[in-house]
């Protein structure tokens, strides 16, 4: 059979061109072609190993498919002339594989064209980042120069969320207010004397405290019994000066005045900036709620027979209700504008009293607190997991006596504060000691053991921009 091939019934294949040059006469036996290009590189593709391995094994390739091709007999019909330069007795050529470099350049760019269709263009990325706790924001300032540009932007910094700063709190000897900060070392955070107030007040008193804002009694020069309720923001400078409460009486029509009280501040984290006030006009039958987004007072009823006071000074802004603790056992939660009134009893066998009850917000949900000074000062914490459901919860329980190591009854115990974002709670024994208790690592930490600092209440800073003028 000459070399050219033949039309043979077995291992022969009707060639479509020319014979291979180069060849001596006594050589009858022509190398198995090749298989088209598209046909190997589909086959290498289909056969590649899963991600995670260490590659495909080439025994596997070589007995997948064999040199010639498919076929019943091992013979493909080419389409191609077949390879040269083969010297005698090389019968098989090897399988073609994709080149490196140009694996290596479509993998980059096919990264290239996924970074530039994620990457977000620097409007967003601004809104994104002062929406970041502002201690996350430091450190990200380490990851480039970019962005150490980006977070360090004052746009993005007065608009980060911040956390526990510290504790507002009387002095010891006097009435001047400090600032405890939470560290616990280094000038306070913010000035405590609130200089911008006393450019037109003669004097002030801090009353409430919600997240970054703080509600004053502010009086004039020559003005004994008059003042004015003010909301500030220590950390900006900036504060606004609440209207007087005035109301058109329902029988005669003419204006009447009334002097608040006790005054409830409330105030959302992510919106620090606006803020509800509440005051009872006559016990909690009728109370008027300032709303900063409206900036006027509205008259709002709660028409119960049981005639109720507040029980505690604390107030907790949590799900678009001020909640307040009462002397009946239970807590009253009344929305921003008035209009909804609901009843949540108080967990177990707690006892509504100033300074052994108390509340506030952790992580979004309700806590309450009692200790118990009839069995040996011990605190119990529950929280509200279920907010429509009224079933609390008990968290935990301490025995205070033994965190400030004494065995001494008759003491004063009282927990004042928990922390927003951790399960921490800060503990007093008013006389000398301040602790900080972890409830999930049961560690104790003295925060103040000369008296200074004996409880507060605790602030959040905040740089955002004020609304109201």
């Amino acid at each position: 059979m000459p070399p050219g091939g033949g039309g043979g019934k077995h291992g022969s294949t009707k060639h479509d061109h020319p014979p291979v040059a180069g060849l001596r006469r006594d050589e009858d036996t022509l190398p198995r072609p090749t298989p088209p290009y598209e046909v190997v590189a589909r086959e290498l593709l289909r056969r590649r190993p899963s991600r995670g391995s260490a590659g495909a094994d080439p025994r596997v390739e070589k007995e997948a498919m064999p040199p010639g091709g498919g076929g019943q007999h091992g013979c493909t019909k080419q389409e191609h002339p077949p390879a040269t330069g083969l010297r005698r007795g090389e019968d098989k050529l090897p399988l073609p594989t994709l080149p490196s470099p140009a694996i290596t350049t479509i993998v980059y760019q096919r990264r290239k064209k996924q970074q530039a269709e994620v990457s977000i263009p620097e409007g967003p990325l601004m809104e994104i980042l002062s929406r970041v706790p502002y201690k996350s924001l430091c450190r990200f300032t380490c990851v480039s120069s970019s962005w150490l540009a980006l977070c360090s932007d004052p746009d993005v910094r007065k608009r980060s969320p911040q956390g526990l700063s510290g504790f507002f709190h009387k002095h010891r000897h006097g009435n001047g207010l400090k600032f405890h900060n939470l560290s616990g070392r280094g000038p306070p955070l913010v000035d405590p004397s609130l200089p911008f107030i006393l450019r037109v007040y003669e004097r002030f008193m801090v009353v409430q405290c919600s997240g970054s804002l703080l509600l004053c009694e502010c009086w004039k020069p020559a003005e004994r019994y008059e003042f004015d309720l003010v909301v500030c923001n220590p950390a900006t400078q900036k504060w606004t000066v609440l209207p007087p409460i005035e109301f058109l009486d329902e029988e005669d029509g003419d204006l009447v005045s009334f002097r608040p009280v006790d005054v409830y501040l409330g105030s959302a984290a992510a919106s620090p900036t606006c803020f509800v006030v509440l005051v009872p006009l006559h016990r909690l039958h009728d109370v008027a709620i300032y709303s900063s987004e409206t900036g006027q007072w509205t008259r709002s009823g709660w028409y119960d027979e049981e005639d109720v006071t507040v029980a505690t000074a604390e107030c907790v802004f949590l799900k678009g209700f001020m909640h307040l603790t009462l002397d009946e056992s239970f807590i009253l939660a009344v929305d921003t504008k008035g209009e909804d009134w609901r009843r949540i009893p108080l967990p177990g066998d707690m006892e509504p009293s100033y300074g052994n009850t108390s509340m506030g917000q952790s992580r979004g949900l309700l806590h309450a607190w009692y200790i118990d000074p009839d069995e040996d000062y011990q605190l119990s914490v529950w929280v509200l997991k279920d907010y429509d459901s009224d079933r609390w919860r008990l968290k935990h329980t301490v025995d205070v006596l033994e965190l400030f190591d004494t065995e001494c009854h008759g003491k004063f115990c009282e927990m004042f504060a928990i922390h927003p974002e951790r399960n921490l709670i800060y503990i007093t024994n008013g006389e000398d000691t301040t602790l900080s208790y972890d409830m999930d690592s049961q560690k104790v930490e003295a925060m103040c053991t000369s008296g200074e600092f004996l409880g507060g209440l605790p602030y959040i800073a905040s740089f955002a921009e004020w609304l109201p003028s």
